[in-house]
C-alpha cells in the first residue's frame, strides 16, 4: 500500500484582484507520507496559510496536481470535497475555532454527528480524545470557561476524533503565551509518536524544530529543506 498521504505536483495558485494578479504559491513539488511531521515555515505573506487551506480543500489550485490518499482532488465534486474534509483531515485553528454555545464535549462530538456515526461510537470517540488530551474532566464546561491553552487541547481532541488521515495545524500556537504554546506543541509530538501524521504552518522557529522536516517557503516558492537530526 503506497504511504504517501499528500502529493502535490507543480501547485500553482494565483489570486486575482481588481484585474492584479498575485501569485500566492508557484511551482510547489511536496510529498507527505504516512507518519511524517512536517512544518512550513516563512515569513508573513509568503504562502503558508494558502498552501495549508488547499491542503485543507478549503480552497483549489490555480494549476498543478494534488492528489490526496491517491485520489486526484481536482476530479472530487462539491460534496465530496466536503466528506473528505470531514473524514480523512483534521484542523487545528490559531483561533481554536470552537462554537461558544456548545460544550466541550458537543464541540468535540459535532463533526461526528455530521458524518451521522452511531450515538455509542460518537461518545467512545469523544471521551478518548478528550482523555488524550487530558481534558476529559472539563466535558461539560463551555469555551468561555477555558483558558486559551485549554481551548486549543479541545480543538486538538475534535480533530482527532475523526481518526484524519493528517492533522493541518495553523499557527496552532498563535495566540497562546510561551508556556501554553509549549504545552501545546508537546502534545503534537506525543501525537506524532503514536503515528499521527501532522503538517504545522509556523513562523516560530522554537517549534518548527520539532517537525521531522521543515519546508521553507518564500514568496510563494519552496527555497529549502531541512531534516531533523534525529528524523
Amino acid at each position: 500500500m503506497d504511504s504517501t498521504v499528500i502529493r502535490l505536483e507543480s501547485l500553482t495558485k494565483v489570486f486575482m484582484t481588481d484585474e492584479v494578479e498575485t501569485c500566492a504559491l508557484s511551482g510547489i513539488h511536496l510529498e507527505i507520507n504516512r507518519g511524517d511531521y512536517i512544518s512550513i515555515a516563512g515569513p508573513s505573506g509568503c504562502g503558508k496559510s494558502t498552501l495549508l487551506s488547499i491542503l485543507g480543500l478549503l480552497d483549489s489550485p490555480s494549476d498543478g496536481m494534488y492528489t490526496l490518499n491517491g485520489r486526484p482532488v481536482q476530479e472530487l465534486t462539491h460534496s465530496e470535497r466536503a466528506r473528505v474534509r470531514n473524514r480523512e483531515i483534521g484542523f487545528i485553528f490559531q483561533a481554536f475555532n470552537l462554537i461558544g454555545d456548545l460544550t466541550v464535549y458537543e464541540n468535540v462530538e459535532l463533526p461526528l454527528t455530521y458524518r451521522g456515526m452511531p450515538g455509542s461510537e460518537r461518545k467512545k470517540r469523544v471521551q478518548e480524545s478528550l482523555e488524550k488530551v487530558k481534558m476529559d474532566h472539563r466535558m461539560k464546561h463551555y469555551p468561555s470557561q477555558l483558558s486559551g491553552g485549554q481551548q486549543q487541547r479541545v480543538a486538538v481532541a475534535r480533530a482527532l476524533a475523526g481518526q484524519p488521515s493528517i492533522l493541518l495545524a495553523d499557527e496552532p500556537t498563535g495566540n497562546l503565551d510561551s508556556r501554553n504554546g509549549e504545552a501545546v506543541i508537546n502534545l503534537l509530538k506525543d501525537l506524532h509518536q503514536e503515528g499521527a501524521t501532522i503538517c504545522m504552518v509556523t513562523h516560530d522557529p522554537r517549534y518548527a524544530k520539532y517537525a521531522d522536516r521543515t519546508v521553507h517557503l518564500f514568496d510563494g516558492r519552496i527555497v529549502e529543506e531541512n531534516f531533523a537530526a534525529n528524523a
